[in-house]
């Protein structure tokens, strides 16, 4: 059907398009005459056309196959559009039933539940019956059992004071020696089977812990006891901490042979410290203790390189050893780098003998590189290539303790931090060369506790690098350092941890810098502060510690001379106080009286408090049931009365001092003997009317004393003394007249103004010095 000259035939078509015009176009124009479909515009009758009778209008086998591929597809399209309509009938048939259903089975789900639930209620208010009976029943037979305590504690008690009473009265009338022989009767006709009962009710891990605490000595009379306790004491947890030390002065080669000889597989820790006696025996059958990881030989006279040579060579788990004051040499420290790699903990205090070569020994071989503590304390011999050659060694070092040692200076704290710059805690007591220099090298460690005392080139500064570089610190020490101002306490304010702050003998301290420190963010989490002879403090800042300080626990306001009575009476509703110093302070029994209202009160120092009496005393005493340390000593005013008070209330007395008290008399010492049985020290000197009584008293009732003073005691004889002093650890006496400085005379009677003693550290000095010269 395609023309031979396509081109040729467009033309004409359009030549002739375009002569008839659009009116004259139809729709066979561009096919050939000869192929054009030969159809009758109008028929003659309908039926040629129904039927198709025509032969010329009958259609081509084209236009029957478009007819029937259009009729088909027609025909899929109604089919494929009625099936799809019956698949979306049938889906959200499907999807409402399912529907349905969750909807039944929410609806059964829930009324399951709360036919359950309505069971449960039940039962439930019957076990909350049921328990509610049971409390009740409990409670009830409780508060029978707490009713009978209470009575029977009650009852004890009312004995006791009963018992206290007729004691003191006994005191009072004199006959106080039958009361004590009538007691050790009826102590010895009594005591073996309440004793017997007590202690076999006693669980054994209980007792073997009590015997952890005691020393050689009570250990073997212990094992005297009964073939029980022998065996107890023979138990090898017992023997995994030896401490020689109570008993140093008896220590020989022998004993202590025999004895590691049986537990040195136990022996984990061993303290010979003061055991001067020892020798190269000791050591040897020291070094078969293999398992020792703790070991003290500070003060050992017979300690040297060969003995440490043989402790190196039996004893590589070492983890802490303290050589302190010492004759170790080089030798000793190339033996630490060596045989001791493990070692964390090392004192080298007041050993004189090794030099800076021997602490470059401690980096070479297995090296002391897991060391995290060391005292140098005293090593005047150090030099900056030392402490140089420590930094290369171990410079793990958290824990770094220098006191004592005026050749430190800011060149040797720098050669150590250049290096060691894990440093947490670091103590300088007695360092007077030390400057800001130094701190600012330490501020490259985070520094938790400082320690410094004694120092005058320490300036506010230091605590401005504390500020800025240390904000986990916890525990600052800044005692006697003079060119500490209030500047200080303001930059520190802002730090967050600080538990304890020690500013002792900081004069240039008042109550604007602690009152900008306690206003910061350490003010409610401090536990101990110290203002010794801070003279510029006053009760205002007393005030702001009532009011800010809810955890502190210890105060220390000792010397300071504006304080009064108005600021200690602030301090009385400070429930969290367990500790106070007043010493030298113008308070009188009105402070006394306010602070007993603490109840928890432990610790009372108001020495050279002159205004204060014996009324005072009994008045803090009534509150302070629980006080264990107290210290009186020269309050003029005091009697009597005061320890009558201080042993009626305060049975769990550890120590007392009454030391300058010339009031007082023998009968005050048969008060504490009579009620105060765990009495450890007392310090009576300066009480020129006690006598020979005092002692005896003493031994009989306070059988746990182990520390007495008796100094210008005239009237007790050294006679006595010797007597009834074996069972102390230490006792110091003296029957010299009183010097003029304690303001009386060996009757009691009171010295001329002019003769009247200072205050203060003053005093302190004086006796001091005092007491040296006698010795001499």
């Amino acid at each position: 059907m395609c023309p031979e000259d396509p081109l040729k035939f467009l033309e004409e078509k359009i030549r002739e398009m375009m002569e008839k015009g659009l009116d004259g176009i139809l729709w066979d124009t561009c096919i050939d005459s000869s192929l054009r479909p030969k159809l009758k515009r109008i028929s003659e009758t309908y039926l040629h056309i129904l039927f198709g009778l025509n032969d010329e209008q009958l259609m081509t086998e084209e236009l029957c196959g478009k007819a029937w591929n259009f009729y088909s597809k027609n025909l899929k399209k109604l089919y494929f559009h009625g099936w799809m309509q019956y698949c979306l009938l049938q889906k959200n048939h499907r999807a409402l039933v399912k529907q349905k259903m969750a909807v039944a089975a929410d609806h059964y789900d829930t009324r399951i539940t709360r036919v359950v639930v309505q069971k449960w209620r039940a039962w439930v208010k019957f076990r909350k019956d049921q328990i509610a009976l049971a409390a009740m029943r409990i409670q009830k037979v409780f508060n029978d059992s707490l009713h009978k305590i209470i009575l029977r504690a009650w009852h004890a008690e009312a004995q006791s004071s009963a018992k206290t009473k007729a004691y003191f009265e006994s005191l009072v009338k004199g006959d106080q020696e039958e009361y004590f022989d009538k007691q050790d009767d009826v102590q010895y006709s009594s005591t073996s089977e309440t004793v017997k009962d007590e202690i076999s009710n006693i669980p054994e891990r209980a007792i073997l812990q009590i015997f952890h605490y005691i020393n050689l000595i009570d250990l073997a009379r212990c094992a005297q006891v009964s073939r029980s306790w022998m065996l107890l004491t023979q138990a090898s947890s017992i023997w995994t901490d030896i401490d020689f030390s109570s008993v140093k002065h008896k220590m020989q080669d022998k004993t202590l042979i025999n004895i590691l000889k049986k537990w040195r597989p136990y022996v984990v820790r061993l303290n010979l410290r003061g055991c001067s006696s020892l020798h190269w025996p000791s050591f040897k059958s020291i070094s078969e203790c293999k398992n020792l990881q703790d070991l003290n030989v500070s003060e050992c006279q017979g300690l040297n390189d060969e003995s440490m040579r043989l402790i190196s060579e039996g004893c590589p788990a070492l983890l802490y050893l303290n050589l302190s004051y010492t004759d170790i040499t080089n030798g000793t420290l190339r033996l630490l780098s060596r045989s001791f790699s493990n070692l964390q903990y090392l004192s080298l205090a007041y050993c004189r003998k090794f030099t800076d070569k021997g602490l470059q020994y401690l980096g070479s071989g297995k090296g002391c590189h897991k060391l995290i503590y060391l005292d140098l304390s005293g090593c005047i011999q150090i030099s900056v290539d030392g402490f140089r050659y420590i930094a290369n060694s171990c410079s793990g070092i958290k824990h770094l303790v220098i006191n004592d040692m005026p050749t430190l200076t800011d060149k040797c704290i720098q050669a150590l931090v250049e290096k060691c710059q894990q440093i947490m805690s670091v103590v300088f007591l007695d360092s007077p060369h030390l400057s800001d220099v130094a701190f600012k090298a330490l501020t490259e460690c985070k520094l938790v506790k400082v320690r410094i005392e004694g120092n005058n080139r320490i300036t506010d500064l230091s605590f401005k690098l504390m500020s800025k570089s240390c904000p986990q610190i916890k525990h600052i020490y800044m005692a006697d350092c003079q060119k500490i101002t209030d500047v200080s306490l303001k930059t520190i304010s802002p730090l967050k941890y600080i538990l304890v702050l020690n500013l002792a003998d900081c004069v240039r301290i008042s109550d604007a810098g602690l009152r900008s420190f306690l206003e910061g963010s350490s003010g409610t989490k401090l536990r101990e502060l110290n203002l010794t002879n801070c003279i510029h403090v006053t009760d205002a800042s007393l005030m702001k510690i009532a009011q800010r300080c809810h955890n502190l626990a210890y105060l220390n306001m000792r010397y300071c001379e504006s304080v009064t009575d108005a600021g200690i009476e602030a301090l009385g509703n400070m429930t969290s106080l367990i500790s106070i110093d007043i010493s030298g302070t113008t308070v009188s029994d009105m402070s006394l009286a306010a602070l007993g209202h603490t109840r928890r009160m432990k610790e009372l120092s108001v020495s050279e408090c002159r205004k204060i009496t014996d009324m005072g005393i009994q008045k803090f005493c009534q509150g302070a049931k629980d006080l264990e340390y107290c210290d009186v000593s020269y309050c003029f005013q005091l009697t009597n009365e005061t320890v009558k008070a201080l042993a009626f209330n305060c049975h769990q007395l550890t120590s007392l001092n009454i030391a300058g008290c010339h009031k007082m008399t023998d009968l005050c010492v048969q008060y504490l003997s009579g009620v105060c049985h765990y009495l450890h020290f007392l310090d009576i000197s300066g009480c020129v009317h006690l006598t020979d009584k005092t002692l005896k008293y003493l031994w009989k009732g306070c059988t746990q004393l182990r520390i007495l003073k008796m100094l210008y005691c005239r009237n007790i004889t050294k006679q006595a003394v010797l007597k009834y002093s074996a069972k102390l650890e230490k006792q110091e006496y003296n029957d010299a007249d009183p010097p003029a400085w304690l303001g009386y005379d060996s009757g009691g009677g009171v010295l001329p103004l002019n003769k009247k003693p200072k205050t203060g550290p003053e005093k302190a000095k004086a006796l001091y010095q005092n007491e040296t010269k006698e010795a001499a």
